[in-house]
């Protein structure tokens, strides 16, 4: 168990990163920087940020491993992990910063996120597999 905490550190501060970005009020006209945000830049920010999650659990693991395996496991346990962040970030926004809207489409955005994290697992697994090979 210590172990794997020692190695997914990073995966766990940008969860408490995220998770209190996300539970932070947004104004939808400007921000403090004086520019305006753009229609969807929520759904946005919800999609980067579980990306950068998504890849830096990978990191965690491969970390843990000492190797580059491909496993099936290792992305169930991710994709579960993650989701249960995204409807954890919404049922908080739900139900205590109700000043906050919890939206189906902001799981969709969290979910597009880490599709994209797995999807460059898998493909850069492949090109390293593919590499050894030649």
């Amino acid at each position: 168990m210590l172990k794997t905490i020692r190695h997914q550190y990073l995966a766990i501060l940008w969860a408490v990163f995220t998770l209190i970005m996300c539970e932070m009020p947004m104004s939808d006209t400007s921000s403090d920087l004086g520019f305006t945000f753009f229609e969807g830049f929520d759904k946005l920010a919800h999609t980067g940020f579980f990306f950068v999650l998504t890849v830096l659990l990978f990191y965690g693991k491969i970390k843990e491993q000492s190797s580059y395996s491909y496993r099936a496991l290792t992305i169930l346990k991710i994709l579960l992990i993650t989701t249960a962040l995204g409807v954890l970030i919404e049922v908080l926004q739900m139900q205590i910063f109700t000043y906050r809207s919890a939206e189906w489409w902001d799981i969709f955005a969290d979910l597009t996120g880490v599709g994209m994290g797995i999807f460059s697992y898998i493909f850069l697994h492949r090109v390293r597999f593919n590499e050894k090979l030649i």
